[in-house]
């Protein structure tokens, strides 16, 4: 029996009547209209093998030239190849040459387009952290920007942007999914439960330290500066009446002005304090990146979300900032008897001991961590101990997710400097 007849390309029927599309067309190929646009000759002044011209593009066959040599079995295994817009031109007529006579593969072709249309998002989430870099790049080079995004805060506003990808794309009912925030408070792991919307919320209270020193406005007026903890419980209390997504639209807007406020005080950043953390504002804006990847990771585990590492450039950053901070962390851990005593005493200016930090993969590097004096340059003649680590691992480890136990497996020397470094790691780490 014969199945319905595809509408022509005036949108007509057989019989002259004005009816919808039955099957919509496929995309054409690239190469199914001429040649592709011209290569550009590498850089290094190699030549590179020109393509042959594609041949003069030709009437289409009639339906019936078109399905003649393929047989039934044939043009439905090739539905599939269709619907992706995978067939050559030859075979893509012979598809739709056989779709105007079987209902059957009418119905499939139907049922396997709208499948396809489906694998189609009109926003990917799964983007590379720098793709926004990029793009500006490509139109700063045309037309530099007068007050440019300085390179300390960029891993702050590629994170956060990434974070707003992800709860972008979330429904209304995860916002109210369970979120378990751990860290390290100097002796133990320790963790709690909170809401997506509550894990905004706290990112929103402890950016808020930043909006003070850059002049914004503070979301958590008249809280106690110093403390983290006081000002996330307080504009929880704030968010307790409306729903969870409410603190979306104020996080992101806060992060927009931040970013442009720092853009502004680049110049004079090293002289800024931040308060409660008391750290120079370039190294308060990679704290915040870090916390802002480290929650984002928690917030894509609750709802079933890939969250990758942040990019190699961010996270080189990122980890150099962790190791400069460690030896002041080992310190206050040692006057808190948490850490071994000095073991050699130092000289203004000299080593003592250290440790070589090693973060391999994307982003990684080697870093020598004074461990008896935190005003000292460690070096390598003076490493006592060896620890490598993973990026990412080293990331999970100074966010609380990773025990230092766990992560002693790649370390080598003194045991008790490992021992010591590792802990010191995972102390910075808070909710």
């Amino acid at each position: 029996m014969s199945g319905p007849r595809l509408p022509g390309p005036d949108g007509l029927s057989g019989d002259g009547r004005e009816e919808p599309p039955r099957i919509p067309p496929p995309r054409a190929a690239a190469d199914d209209h001429g040649p592709g646009p011209a290569v550009p000759a590498p850089r290094d002044g190699t030549t590179r093998a020109t393509p042959s011209a594609a041949p003069e593009p030709t009437c289409p066959p009639a339906p019936e030239e078109a399905a003649a040599g393929y047989d039934h079995s044939t043009l439905k295994s090739l539905l599939g190849a269709w619907a992706l817009s995978a067939c050559p031109q030859h075979e893509t007529a012979a598809v739709e040459a056989h779709l105007t006579d079987c209902a059957a593969c009418a119905e499939e072709a139907l049922r396997l387009r709208d499948a396809v249309g489906l694998l189609h998002h009109e926003e990917n989430l799964d983007l590379d952290p720098l793709l926004r870099t990029h793009v500006l790049a490509g139109c700063l080079d045309r037309r530099p920007a007068r007050i440019p995004v300085p390179v300390w805060a960029a891993p702050y506003d590629a994170e956060t942007a990434r974070l707003d990808a992800l709860l972008r794309d979330m429904g209304a009912g995860e916002w109210g999914a369970e979120v378990p925030l751990r860290w390290f408070d100097g002796e133990r792991r320790r963790s709690r439960t909170a809401t997506v919307g509550q894990v905004i919320g706290h990112l929103t209270a402890v950016d808020g330290l930043l909006a003070t020193a850059l002049g914004l406005p503070d979301p958590v007026p008249g809280a106690e500066a110093d403390s983290a903890t006081v000002r996330t419980e307080a504009y929880w209390h704030t968010l307790a009446a409306g729903p969870q997504r409410a603190a979306h639209r104020p996080w992101r807007a806060q992060t927009h002005a931040l970013v442009q406020a720092a853009s502004f005080a680049s110049g004079r950043a090293d002289g800024v304090l931040v308060p409660g953390s008391h750290l120079p504002l370039p190294d308060a804006f990679l704290d915040r990146a870090f916390e802002c990847w480290a929650h984002a990771a928690d917030v894509a585990e609750a709802v079933a979300y890939p969250h990758g590492r942040p990019a190699a450039g961010h996270l080189h950053l990122l980890v150099d900032f962790a190791a400069r901070t460690l030896p002041k962390v080992l310190a206050a851990r040692r006057r808190a008897g948490l850490a071994a005593p000095v073991r050699r005493l130092t000289e203004a200016g000299t080593a003592g001991r250290s440790l070589h930090l090693e973060i391999e993969g994307a982003g990684g590097g080697h870093w020598y961590i004074p461990l008896d004096s935190p005003g000292a340059l460690g070096t390598k003649e003076s490493a006592v101990a060896h620890v490598a680590l993973d990026g990412l691992e080293f990331c999970q480890l100074a966010a609380g997710r990773v025990s230092p136990r766990d992560a002693a497996a790649g370390a080598e020397g003194d045991s008790e400097a490992v021992r010591d470094v590792l802990l010191a790691t995972a102390s910075l780490s808070r909710l």
